[in-house]
């Protein structure tokens, strides 16, 4: 996905601390946490979540708070679930689940909470 491009369909300006975001998003493979990055991060914590909040206020970036009360950040390529481990607190992207349609809705993200297969050994 190139970056030039999500900006430039979501009509904002590209600046470094965003550039920098989305290369960091785009190469995450699960959704990720401000403490996760910060330390990859040249920018301030206020930097940071001005342009993630820019970021999905236009729907280039989706988020949700898991079960450690951290909010979570991914791109929003597609549609797809997540299960978050109430042990644990582990974060998977489930591929293979696909969001259920519902009349006049539009689903973005579903998540799921249990038991990841690590933790029910």
């Amino acid at each position: 996905m190139q970056i030039e491009n999500i900006i430039q369909d979501k009509n904002i300006k590209l600046t470094s601390a965003r550039r920098e975001l989305l290369e960091i998003l785009s190469k995450e493979k699960k959704p990720i946490s401000f403490d996760d990055i910060k330390s990859e991060l040249s920018m301030d914590k206020a930097t940071f979540y001005r342009n993630i909040s820019k970021f999905e206020d236009k729907s280039i970036v989706n988020s949700f708070e898991s079960n450690d009360k951290k909010r979570y950040y991914e791109l929003q390529e597609y549609p797809h679930a997540h299960f978050i481990c109430n042990i644990c607190n582990k974060i998977e992207c489930l591929k293979n689940v696909e969001p259920t349609n519902l009349d006049g809705y539009k689903i973005i993200d579903m998540i799921f909470k249990g038991i990841c297969k690590e933790c029910n050994n």
